[in-house]
């Protein structure tokens, strides 16, 4: 397999171009023939034209590579090697919303022919690709997987915004329903990954090592958080804390914040979801989300605490909040967390003004309701700075005065502007 498709003699197929998807079709691309499939014409149309709708690829990323952006079954079906890269998101319920993944698998499953492989990076519970996926491509192809097909799952690894830690420069777990199948897979992928491949011991294992990653993360971060929520009844800053803290070798170095997006804020709910079905409550993991999904609300809280005990009207207080993107230094707007923290602002009657220099108003309108502020005020009673971009970084004392009422609060959930705003009325988590 390797071999054909470096001869081109076999294509690859990406399906779901998103953040994990269009930089993996990209680099195979710049070695084999590859189809990126993806379901949103709009999106399609933006990357033949050397644009990454994500915003994460410069133009450069799309130079010569061959590679056809199609919705086409008809050109899918060209495909030897299928990778699946779409999104697997949680409901309102906060159950894996599967319909993504399996209306892949569905795609799949229409145009699979003897002796393809089909390989699922999307972050699942572990037992998903044998469980819910293969069943499905063997219903819609009539063929029998391990006989006719094979299947692995190695887990996507990129991290939105991280310029350093790219595709190619991260090892990858891979995975296959048998011996064979794991080697193949293994030697795919390292046409475009330098780092190295580990195998691992089954699908399931792989699965299991991919989400066990962000619930560990998820984890740690909302001890931090909890720290920070009894620190702040002590009158201490958590960042101080830390950073004291941090002096031990093997501290392990977590900060508080809102965590949202579409991975620590998510996949948690996905192993939770499978240890209820398998009769286990998992407590600590639970515990966890509890703490950080509560994380918005606690932070609008204090600051609307701290705005009354000013002395002030709260119903006829203004504030800004600085960054609605779910990390710094990304256009990504899914499951941010600061959506939380305008509606519980809202919730008190507070006028609320959102600023961000990566994120899009339309996109906000869309999914959260409200939208980015043409101009920055200067009659603020608070100014919340959510989220660490870099722009942020460069604002001092004197810009937080010019835009804040003469008694204002800044409010700093990263810890960026500890030490840095003498004469500000200041707090962080």
């Amino acid at each position: 397999m390797q071999r054909e498709l470096l001869d081109k003699k076999k294509k690859l197929a990406v399906l779901g171009l998103g953040y994990v998807g269009l930089p993996i079709a990209l680099e195979f691309a710049r070695k084999t023939s590859v189809i990126g499939f993806d379901i949103n014409e709009g999106r399609l149309e933006k990357m033949r034209q050397g644009v990454d709708p994500s915003g994460e690829l410069h133009a450069d990323a799309f130079k010569g590579c061959d590679i056809k952006f199609t919705a086409s079954l008809d050109e899918l079906r060209e495909a030897s090697f299928f990778i699946v890269t779409v999104p697997t998101p949680i409901d309102e319920h906060n159950l894996p919303d599967l319909k993504p993944l399996l209306g892949a698998t569905r795609f799949i499953g229409q145009v699979l022919k003897k002796g393809d492989y089909v390989v699922y990076e999307s972050t699942v519970y572990p037992g998903c690709t044998e469980e819910d996926c293969v069943p499905l491509l063997e219903e819609l192809s009539g063929l029998k997987a391990g006989t006719d097909f094979k299947f692995g799952y190695s887990p996507e690894r990129i991290n939105p915004g991280d310029h350093e830690h790219t595709i190619t420069k991260i090892l990858k777990v891979v995975s296959g329903c048998d011996k064979d199948a794991l080697e193949t897979v293994a030697d795919v992928y390292s046409i475009i990954v330098q780092a190295g491949v580990f195998k691992a011991s089954s699908v399931k294992v792989a699965e299991a090592a991919k989400i066990i990653e962000n619930t560990q993360r998820d984890v740690n971060i909302a001890l931090m958080n909890e720290l920070s929520i009894i620190f702040n009844k002590m009158g201490i800053n958590t960042y101080d804390v830390l950073e004291a803290a941090g002096t031990k070798w093997n501290f392990i170095r977590m900060q508080p914040g809102l965590v949202g997006g579409h991975c620590i804020g998510v996949d948690p709910y996905y192993l939770t979801y499978k240890a209820q079905a398998l009769g286990y409550h998992a407590q600590v993991i639970n515990s966890g989300r509890y703490v950080n999904d509560s994380m918005g609300f606690y932070v609008a809280k204090q600051t609307v605490k701290k705005i009354i005990a000013a002395g002030k009207d709260v119903s006829k207080s203004k504030v800004l909040v600085m960054g609605a993107t779910f990390k710094e230094n990304v256009e990504d707007i899914r499951n941010s967390k600061v959506a939380d923290v305008v509606k519980e602002l809202q919730s008190y009657s507070v006028a609320v003004d959102v600023t961000d220099p990566r994120a899009d108003s339309g996109d906000l309108k869309h999914e959260y309701g409200f939208e980015l502020v043409n101009a920055i005020s200067n009659d603020y009673d608070a100014i919340i700075v959510t989220v660490g971009h870099d722009e942020y970084k460069a604002y001092d004392a004197e810009w937080m005065r010019n835009h804040l009422k003469a008694d204002g609060l800044v409010v700093d959930l990263k810890g960026i502007y500890k030490h840095k705003m003498n004469g500000v009325n200041y707090w962080s988590l």
